[in-house]
């Protein structure tokens, strides 16, 4: 059984073309193959590929999300100084995380602190790992706990369908939520095996 492509784009400039596919391998695997092609002066044409497999699309989203953010943000730096107005706005909001400093990372925090040294939303934020092009993994996490109050075993009763409704949570990672929350619950079944009564 062959790859087959299931979509695909392209776009492109003069003698030089870009190819983007989305395509499940013979193993059932998906995958984006993103394609160059250069015409040559003996119209021929030149062809280099890059593969990304789907245990990498957040990777590859968090990354574009990063790098566009990144792109905005010298725009705007270099507007203010140029028109000498400067935003009030913390600089590690505008961009993604991996720009924040060191000890202000959730994953960093945990190695360096242990678990109980970052928050509820930056948790959560791990199990999410990446946000959106408008919020972060940390912002995308705090607007999820406040939608349920605060309260994590209404978070742990969310079903996939209402997690998927937040924007930035697909599939994936609703089931990375509701994973890491029934291991939660069955931990806690372990330790309390009966119920106390009262009196």
């Amino acid at each position: 059984m062959k790859p087959q492509t299931l979509e695909s784009e392209t776009f492109g400039s003069g003698s030089r073309s870009y190819f983007i596919d989305f395509s499940k391998a013979t193993n059932q695997s998906e995958y984006i193959k993103i394609t160059r092609s250069d015409k040559q002066a003996d119209n021929t044409y030149k062809k280099n590929s890059v593969i990304i497999f789907e245990e990498d699309f957040s990777f590859l989203i968090e990354s574009f999300s990063m790098l566009f953010t990144s792109v905005i943000h010298r725009k705007e730096k270099n507007h203010s100084e140029v028109t000498g107005t400067h935003s009030n706005a913390p600089e590690f909001r505008k961009r993604g995380i991996k720009s924040w400093a060191p000890e202000k990372r959730p994953r960093e925090k945990l190695m360096e602190g242990g678990a109980g040294s970052v928050s509820t939303a930056e948790l959560l934020a791990l199990l999410i790992g990446s946000g959106t092009t408008k919020e972060t993994a940390v912002d995308l996490a705090a607007r999820i706990q406040k939608s349920v109050g605060g309260d994590l075993n209404a978070l742990s009763e969310l079903p996939l369908k209402k997690l998927t409704r937040f924007q930035g949570i697909g599939e994936a990672k609703a089931v990375s939520i509701m994973a890491a929350m029934e291991l939660s619950n069955r931990r806690d079944t372990i330790s309390f095996p009966f119920k106390l009564k009262a009196g």
